[in-house]
C-alpha cells in the first residue's frame, strides 16, 4: 500500500487554514466519505457530523456539509460533542458514517477531521487510503449527485441528551454519586455541557471548571494535557476525586484525593482488577501500546493477566482488541477502552467505571492505586538525516544490548521513529531514574552519531 499523505495517526490533522486542513480539504473529505459508505441499498443515506469548540470548526462543518450534500448524501449536524459521543451517535442514528472536526488536544489554532464507519469504530488504514485515492485521482468531480438528488442538512437538537443517557446506562444502576465532591475540568471543549450533567443526574457534587468555551481557549492550560488546575482545586476543596479530560473528552486523568494525577496505566490496572473481580474481563489480557509503563505490565502479572502492547494510538488499541477478543485497553495518556461499553476511548465512562469501583470498595482512589508500581521513565527525541532501518545499526544495537544487559530484566529499552517528524524517540524506563536518564542520553547519542541528527 502507498503511504498516505493526508491522513495520520487519527484522521487528518494540522494548523486551521493552511494545508492540509483547509476548506477546500474538508469539502473534499466531505464527498468521499460520502461515495466509500454509501450502503447498499435504500434511497438516501446519511453522515452525522459533530465537533468540539474551536473557532475554526464553524469553517470546516460547513465545508463538509457542502461535500457530502453534493454526493446525494443527507447531514444531520450535531454541534460540540464529544468524540466517543459521535461513535455512539453514529451507531445510535443509524448513519452511514460519523465525522467529528476535532484536534483532541491540541491547541485552538489546529483542528482535525476523524471518521466514524456506521459500525462506530474508526476507519481502518485500507479505507483511509481509498479516501485518499478518490480525494488525488480527480475523480469525484464526475462522482457528483445530479441537481434533483443533492443531499439535505438538518441540525439535531437532542443528540446531547441522546448521549447523556447513555454514559448513566454505563453506571451501576444500584449505585448512586451521592456524597461525592467531583472536580471536573471539561478543557473548554466537546464535554463542556454533558460532562457536569452526567455527574450532577447521578448526584455527585460537581465543582465545573472549563466549562466556558469562546472559540480559542480549548486546552488552553487546563483538561487533561494541564491538570494543575483539577489537581490544585482538589487539595483547595477537599475533594474526593478529579477528573481532566482533554478538548475532545476522549481520554481523561484522574486525580486523587489528595491532589495527585492517576494516569492511563494505573486506571488500566485499577480497572483490570475490578473486571477479573467481577468475572467481565475478557481474554485473560489487557491491551495497550508500547509506550505504558512497566509498572502496568507488573500489575497484570499479579493478577495472573497478560500485556499485549501495540504501535502508538488507541485506534491500533482498538483493532487489536477486536481481532483478539480482549474488552479493555488503552494508553497511559488516558484513552481507555471498555470495549463493552463503547467502540473507542470515552474519557466520561472512564471516570464512571472508577468511580463506581470506589462506590463498591468504599475506599478513597489513592488506596486504590497504592500498590500500582510507576517506574521512571525518560523519552528524549533525537532529530535524524535519514531513518534507515535501526536493526541495520550495528553500533546502536551494540549500545542497547550493554543497557538492556545493565538493567538485569528491570528495565525496558523502546526505540521508534516519529510518523510526522524528522526524529527517533528513545524512551527507557527502570528502577532508578538517574540511571534511566543516563542511559536514554548514552543511546540518544549514538544514534545521533548513526543518523546524523541534531539536537
Amino acid at each position: 500500500m502507498a503511504s498516505r499523505k493526508l491522513f495520520g495517526t487519527d484522521g487528518v490533522r494540522g494548523r486551521a487554514n493552511l494545508d492540509p486542513m483547509t476548506a477546500e480539504t474538508a469539502l473534499a473529505l466531505g464527498q468521499a466519505v460520502s461515495h466509500v459508505f454509501r450502503r447498499r441499498g435504500g434511497d438516501r443515506h446519511k453522515i452525522i457530523i459533530g465537533k468540539d469548540t474551536r473557532l475554526s470548526g464553524y469553517m470546516f462543518e460547513s465545508a463538509l456539509v457542502a461535500g457530502i450534500c453534493s454526493m446525494g448524501v443527507d447531514v444531520l449536524q450535531v454541534g460540540p460533542i464529544p468524540t466517543p459521543g459521535m461513535a455512539f451517535l453514529t451507531v445510535d442514528m443509524r448513519c452511514d458514517a460519523g465525522v467529528m472536526i476535532s484536534a483532541s488536544h491540541n491547541a485552538y489554532h489546529d483542528n482535525g477531521i476523524k471518521f466514524f464507519s456506521h459500525d462506530g469504530y474508526k476507519l481502518p488504514d485500507e479505507i483511509e487510503f481509498r479516501i485518499e485515492e478518490l480525494i488525488g485521482s480527480g475523480a469525484l468531480a464526475s462522482l457528483r449527485a445530479p441537481a434533483e438528488q443533492v443531499g439535505r442538512a438538518k441540525r439535531i437538537d437532542d443528540a446531547e441528551g441522546r448521549y447523556v443517557v447513555f454514559l448513566k446506562k454505563t453506571f451501576p444502576r444500584e449505585q448512586t454519586l451521592e456524597g461525592l465532591r467531583v472536580v471536573l475540568d471539561c478543557a473548554h471543549g466537546a464535554a463542556y455541557q454533558v460532562g457536569p450533567t452526567v455527574l450532577s443526574e447521578l448526584d455527585a457534587e460537581v465543582f465545573a471548571l472549563g466549562v466556558n468555551p469562546n472559540g480559542r481557549n480549548i486546552n488552553d492550560d487546563c483538561g487533561a494535557v494541564f491538570p494543575d488546575a483539577v489537581q490544585a482545586k482538589v487539595r483547595e476543596l477537599r475533594a474526593d476525586v478529579g477528573i481532566a479530560l482533554d478538548g475532545d473528552a476522549d481520554r481523561c486523568i484522574l486525580i486523587d484525593e489528595r491532589g495527585r494525577i492517576v494516569d492511563g496505566d494505573a486506571v488500566l490496572a485499577l480497572a483490570a482488577r475490578d473486571m477479573v473481580e467481577r468475572g467481565t474481563l475478557k481474554g485473560g489480557a489487557v491491551v495497550a501500546t508500547v509506550m505504558s509503563n512497566l509498572g502496568l505490565e507488573r500489575a497484570l502479572d499479579k493478577l495472573g493477566l497478560g500485556l499485549i502492547r501495540t504501535s502508538v494510538g488507541d485506534r491500533y488499541v482498538v483493532e487489536e482488541m477486536r481481532t483478539g477478543g480482549y474488552n479493555l485497553g488503552g494508553e497511559q495518556s488516558g484513552h481507555v477502552v471498555f470495549l463493552d461499553h463503547n467502540t473507542t476511548g470515552d474519557g466520561l465512562i472512564t471516570a464512571l467505571q472508577v468511580l463506581a469501583y470506589m462506590r463498591r470498595k468504599e475506599r478513597p482512589l489513592s488506596q486504590l492505586v497504592a500498590d500500582i508500581e510507576h517506574f521512571p521513565q525518560v523519552l528524549v527525541n533525537v532529530h535524524v538525516a535519514e531513518k534507515r532501518p535501526l536493526e541495520s545499526l550495528p553500533g546502536l544495537q551494540s549500545v542497547v544490548q550493554k543497557v538492556e544487559k545493565a538493567m538485569d530484566g528491570r528495565g525496558r529499552v523502546l526505540i521508534r521513529y516519529s510518523g510526522t517528524e524528522p526524529k527517533a524517540r528513545v524512551m527507557v524506563e527502570g528502577e532508578d531514574e538517574a540511571r534511566v536518564q543516563e542511559y536514554a542520553e548514552t543511546i540518544a547519542q549514538e544514534l545521533r552519531r548513526a543518523l546524523g541528527g541534531e539536537g
